[in-house]
């Protein structure tokens, strides 16, 4: 064994302590600490098993669950429950309130103001709302709303619902009367002003022949009033002066004013007299109208009713001189013609060509003459048409009448040819001729219980006019 001495050692120390590592050296001792770059690659495998691990969203209220690879390519920066900050207020709001804070709830948005347009902060819309010229008020006289505050005051000055005092309040009326009423007023309360005028009047009258008596004014013909000679006292009389030269012209203006509201009174007065005769002549004029108009219309309602009328025959009308007649309702309409209220009814006429005879026919359904109460009474009537004059007349085509079996097996039926020298076979001069026909033309009897004849209260009944020989 050698021994080193102190100072080899203290020597050996000393180097030893102040040494680097050398790369080197340290690489030659242990080559897989350093790698050059071109020996590191990146494990794609193991980054694919990384990246398929399982993964949650950790903001609160969120519940996506998916592989860390989706997380960062789809959810990470996108998650609706992510804490963001705002921009314009720094505070933490969720990612899907944004656009709502940023709209609604945020201190700092800018607004545009919808009256003036100009912008300010949301904090600040009050005070604008206070002093913004194009902010809507409304008129508590009037009502009237949406007045711009730059024209609130002409409005409140003009306003005929605004009340102001009255222009004699200065010689004690006491009245506050609207805008557009002060003239009415003026007018209706002359005599009431007059009285309070009067008391100043005798009063400044009084001052003046007490000063004109003391010396202070002296009258001067064509001039007027004037002030007498200093004489030493007019320092102690400049005041009263003061008080009557105020009194003269207040008094004038007053003056002025009832003038002026004499003058308009009796123009206002001759106004309404002119105006009132021409409303005379408007309202008789009208009058006339109306009374045309009346008269117009009792025509029309005459030529509706005719227009009507036709309407309603023309729907049923045939020009073969057969019709059938379908009456409903029946059971209401006999109870009618039982009482006696409604104990006949017409049909719509009917024709034997479209230039031919016009023809309709009566229904009694509680019968008539001999057949009243027993049987239906059924009567044929020759009506009148505008191309009679190129008919034959009297009238003498046999006429057969059918009440229908609804169930087509036995008809009751009655058949008549015209009397040609009856009435009611010539040419008719009045709307309808003379009715003809049968009154014993079905007993009633026969209507009674399950009667073939009438089925959901209804019957139909025919009518066949021969048109040989026409």
């Amino acid at each position: 064994m050698s021994i080193l001495n102190s100072s080899e050692v203290s020597y050996t120390s000393t180097n030893f302590l102040s040494l680097e590592p050398d790369p080197c050296a340290l690489n030659e001792c242990f080559p897989f600490l350093f790698l050059a770059p071109f020996q590191a690659f990146p494990d794609n495998a193991a980054g694919r098993e990384i990246a398929s691990l399982p993964a949650r969203c950790l903001n609160q209220g969120c519940d996506w669950t998916g592989s860390i690879k989706e997380y960062e390519a789809k959810h990470e920066g996108r998650c609706e429950f992510e804490q963001i900050q705002c921009e314009a207020c720094q505070a933490l709001v969720l990612r899907k309130d944004k656009d709502r804070h940023n709209e609604r709830e945020c201190e700092e948005r800018t607004l545009n103001c919808k009256y003036c347009k100009v912008t300010f902060n949301f904090k600040d819309i009050k005070a604008h709302d206070e002093i913004c010229q194009k902010f809507p008020l409304q008129c508590k006289d009037c009502g009237k709303k949406k007045i711009p505050r730059e024209k609130f005051n002409d409005h409140a000055k003009s306003c005929a619902k605004s009340k102001s005092a009255c222009p004699f309040s200065e010689v004690g009326c006491k009245s506050v009367v609207e805008n557009g009423k002060i003239s009415e007023h003026e007018h209706s309360s002359t005599m009431e002003h007059l009285r309070l005028l009067l008391p100043m009047v005798l009063s400044m009258t009084r001052t003046r022949l007490d000063t004109s008596a003391s010396g202070e004014w002296q009258e001067d013909s064509g001039l007027g009033l004037y002030r007498a000679p200093d004489d030493g006292c007019g320092a102690a009389a400049s005041v009263p002066s003061v008080d009557l030269d105020k009194k003269v012209s207040a008094l004038e203006n007053i003056v002025c004013v009832l003038n002026r509201e004499v003058e308009r009174s009796s123009l206002t007065l001759e106004a309404f007299s002119h105006q009132h005769r021409l409303d005379q002549e408007k309202i008789e004029n009208l009058s006339n109208k109306i009374r045309q108009l009346e008269r117009s219309l009792t025509v029309k309602d005459l030529q509706l009713s005719e227009a009507e009328q036709m309407v309603r025959e023309l729907q049923y009308c045939t020009y073969d001189g057969i019709f059938v007649w379908k009456i409903t309702d029946f059971s209401h309409r006999r109870q009618e013609a039982v009482s006696g209220r409604a104990p006949a009814m017409f049909s719509p006429a009917f024709y034997s060509s479209k230039y031919g005879y016009r023809m309709c026919l009566r229904l009694y359904l509680n019968g008539d003459g001999t057949g009243r109460g027993t049987h239906l009474s059924l009567f044929f009537v020759v009506m009148r048409s505008k191309y009679d004059a190129l008919l034959k007349w009297p009238f003498s085509q046999k006429v057969t009448l059918m009440l229908l079996d609804q169930n087509n097996r036995e008809h009751i039926i009655d058949a008549f040819r015209p009397d040609i020298t009856s009435t009611s076979f010539q040419r008719p001069v009045s709307e309808m001729n003379i009715a003809s026909g049968c009154p014993l033309f079905c007993p009633l009897a026969k209507l009674a219980g399950k009667s073939p004849y009438l089925r959901d209260d209804t019957i139909f009944i025919k009518a066949i006019v021969d048109l040989s020989g026409l």
